[in-house]
């Protein structure tokens, strides 16, 4: 995991450079998993915000609140009767674990001064918030882990404290040597990569493939293929960034793929900032990628891992609520896929209807002389002028066979008209089910989710019960601002399509969406102006792109009108639209640089 020994050992030196003999003024436990201190010092007043979630563990100061419940779970009363007003008088990392203690000096309830020790383990699924006395002992933990859930440690009230096992066999990296270094680490029958971060406590798969990569070597190769002075260069890179740690030399950054944050460090990743740079000199050319990556630098560990989790949270919990949705509709577009594939083969087995119907035509006119028990009839085709030769059923007479190539031709007539018609249908219900598909990839929060629900509802997917009440939408279009101060709207669904470009928009407003893909409408409100710079209707095109089923590609085509020229056929799905003419331009969708108003 990213949040490693080494981001634990920028975040304890930011720790100490803050609130080391900082006084605790509140405790909240705004969730199950979740602590919240106030502290004062001699720095100022900050908050303490720590996570013993099992998917997204973590511990960082952050300036904002959060509401808690009103009676106060029992480990927060605890810790409010023992270290509340109590001062933080030593912060620190043992061996580079992923851990952080907190030695925490209070008055007792005689008035003498006593020492209790809160221990924040962020393991991932291990997790754990742990309350011990001077002596190690635990008092209590946010999490009880008994026997009967780890054979390896019990986390119980009255049982002494001990690290986890998990790391006894691995080397503390600051204390390494380049003895040891070739001895333990280089002679194991694995990759590099994996050599280094499972000899190492505190490394993880990134920092030792980072390595690897500032060493000019690939961490996917076993070990035992470099050679003496390969060896001797890895460790030397490997030392410089441990007398980073020691020095205390660190470069908090997020690594971001588009808008989604996918890593963080407390050093410069260099296989993603050279990538970075690769893509900004490309992003004028034909195959800039708008999965590029993108490296932002911060000042505080803290805020890195805030801004991180905050974003990751989005993302992760918006997945896991679309979940049954995104089930929902995968299910519809695969049954009606499916059906569009036996549809269109019926279709195709229809196209031999006009063959039965000359058939029928040729008998009438040349099956006059034809003899009794004929197997096939060879005539002259006078639509083509060519020879052909008609199968017969040689225990029919010649009207009766006529009568049976009509009878084909009538009935496959019938199925080619019917199938047109239910392959437009089915057709126009993929195209619904996939623009649905792309609103749920555009959705950002739970009000975004509850209008396609209720689009579902509408449109027979989901079954609404009796006693649900339709939902109350408070989910809004997203609302951007050009470099030249245009308002630029999208929607994020069908509904809110419909809206933008029916109700909201005026005749001569502009209107985007991707050619010929599933994405939102764009509408730019021009106020009536007619000399409106390229600049806006570029901005306006990587809107549509991004906010469509293909953002992912290097290109986009974009056709873009002004609003009066869209047309909304009768019946038809919302958001659906038709237009005869229009204007294109190819934009490469990337919206970094546009101003999204909150």
């Amino acid at each position: 995991m990213a949040f490693d020994g080494l981001v634990i050992s920028n975040l304890v030196y930011e720790l100490n450079q803050t609130i080391l003999n900082a006084k605790i003024s509140k405790i909240a436990q705004p969730e199950n998993d979740e602590l919240l201190f106030t502290l004062k010092g001699s720095n100022g007043q900050f908050r303490l915000a720590m996570s013993a979630s099992a998917s997204l563990p973590f511990l960082y100061l952050t300036e904002t609140n959060k509401p808690s419940p009103l009676t106060a779970p029992n480990f927060c009363m605890l810790l409010r009767k023992h270290i509340a007003n109590g001062r933080i008088i030593k912060i620190y990392q043992p061996h580079m674990e992923r851990i952080i203690r907190f030695d925490i000096e209070h008055l007792d309830e005689m008035g003498d001064l006593c020492q209790k020790t809160l221990i924040v383990e962020l393991m991932g699924k291990h997790s754990n918030i742990i309350f011990c006395s001077s002596d190690g002992t635990i008092i209590d933990s946010i999490k009880h882990v008994s026997s009967m859930m780890s054979s390896v440690r019990e986390v119980l009230p009255g049982r002494a404290y001990c690290i986890p096992a998990t790391q006894e066999d691995k080397l503390n990296p600051l204390e390494v040597t380049e003895e040891v270094f070739m001895e333990s680490v280089m002679k194991k029958p694995v990759s590099i990569t994996k050599a280094i971060y499972g000899s190492f406590t505190g490394i993880s798969p990134v920092i030792a493939n980072e390595i690897c990569y500032r060493a000019s070597i690939d961490g996917d190769m076993p070990v035992d293929s470099l050679d003496a002075d390969g060896k001797k260069h890895l460790f030397h890179n490997f030392s410089w960034m441990m007398e980073d740690v020691k020095n205390h030399n660190y470069c908090p950054n997020i690594i971001t793929r588009g808008r989604e944050p996918i890593d963080f460090s407390c050093f410069r990743l260099s296989e993603y900032v050279h990538t970075a740079l690769d893509q900004k000199i490309m992003q004028n050319t034909d195959h800039a990628d708008t999965n590029a990556y993108t490296m932002t630098e911060y000042d505080s560990i803290s805020k890195v891992l805030e801004e991180y989790y905050a974003s990751k949270n989005i993302y992760t919990r918006i997945r896991q609520k679309s979940v049954d949705l995104r089930k929902i509709v995968s299910t519809a577009l695969e049954r009606n896929r499916k059906k569009y594939q036996l549809q269109q083969k019926q279709l195709k087995d229809t196209e031999k209807r006009d063959k039965y119907k000359v058939y029928g035509e040729l008998i009438h006119t040349y099956g006059y002389d034809l003899e009794e028990g004929a197997k096939q009839l060879e005539a002259l085709n006078y639509y083509t002028n060519e020879n052909v030769k008609i199968p017969l059923d040689p225990t029919l007479d010649a009207k009766a066979n006529a009568q049976k190539y009509f009878d084909k031709y009538g009935k496959l007539k019938r199925t080619y008209e019917a199938l047109t018609d239910l392959i437009e249908e089915t057709k126009s219900e993929i195209d619904h089910l996939e623009s649905i598909a792309t609103s749920l990839d555009i959705a950002l929060t739970e009000d975004d989710l509850v209008q396609i629900k209720e689009e579902l509802v509408e449109y027979g997917y989901i079954k609404r019960k009796r006693t649900d009440k339709k939902a109350k939408i408070k989910s809004k279009p997203f609302h951007y601002i050009s470099s030249d101060g245009y308002h630029m709207y999208v929607g994020k669904n069908n509904y809110q399509n419909e809206e933008l470009t029916f109700k909201f928009a005026t005749g001569n407003d502009w209107w985007f969406h991707a050619k010929g893909m599933p994405g939102s409408h764009v509408v730019v409100k021009t106020n009536n102006e007619t000399d409106l710079p390229d600049r806006m209707f570029e901005e306006a095109g990587k809107l549509a792109g991004y906010y469509s089923s293909g953002r992912d590609s290097d290109k986009i085509e974009i056709d873009y009108l002004q609003k009066k020229n869209v047309k909304k056929p009768n019946g038809s799905a919302p958001g659906f639209v038709v237009y005869y003419t229009n204007f294109s331009l190819t934009v490469h969708p990337d919206i970094s640089g546009l101003t999204l108003v909150e």
